[in-house]
């Protein structure tokens, strides 16, 4: 099962679409503190819908924490100062995809202990990022895309209408 890592993430709606995408795709959700809101927000579960009971997630006291209750985690952190896209990585089905908060990103010390797994999207030049949510989204996608999409529906069905 695949893993999205939230360090420190500070605006609720991206969390509860974070959590809409892990639902909808089977991921497991790890929110490593301190947090920018409550986990009971009304902004999160605005944008977590209906969906946010669903979730599977454990919330960490510190990236310390994180790591001890995950020793055996290999651990991609997206970030806009690596060379390395992250179409240019293999995921495993277990990966940790981790990202940083909305504002600054993952520390660059942590980022440095990790060079090898840091991986980037391209962007035009001179943008600083994308929205949190939405590089959740491309990374997930492009994880799965890469294990044909496991357990997830083949083909969905029109309400009135047939293909």
């Amino acid at each position: 099962m695949l893993n999205i890592v939230l360090y420190e993430p500070e605006m609720p709606a991206n969390t509860g679409n974070i959590g809409r995408t892990c639902v909808a795709t089977g991921a497991r959700l790890h929110l490593i503190e301190p947090l920018g809101f409550q986990i009971n927000d009304k902004m999160l579960k605005r944008a977590g819908l209906d969906y946010w009971p669903k979730l599977d997630v454990t919330v960490y006291e510190d990236f310390e924490d994180f790591l001890a209750k995950n020793p055996d985690a290999k651990i991609y952190m997206a970030t806009t100062k690596s060379k390395q896209k992250y179409t240019d990585v293999t995921y495993e089905k277990d990966a940790y995809i981790m990202f940083g908060p909305e504002s600054r990103g993952i520390p660059e010390e942590i980022l440095l202990d990790n060079k090898e797994t840091c991986v980037r999207i391209p962007m035009m030049p001179g943008e600083r990022s994308l929205n949190l949510s939405n590089s959740v989204a491309i990374m997930v996608y492009e994880a799965l895309r890469q294990q044909d999409f496991p357990g997830l529906e083949e083909a969905g069905q029109l309400h009135r209408y047939e293909w």
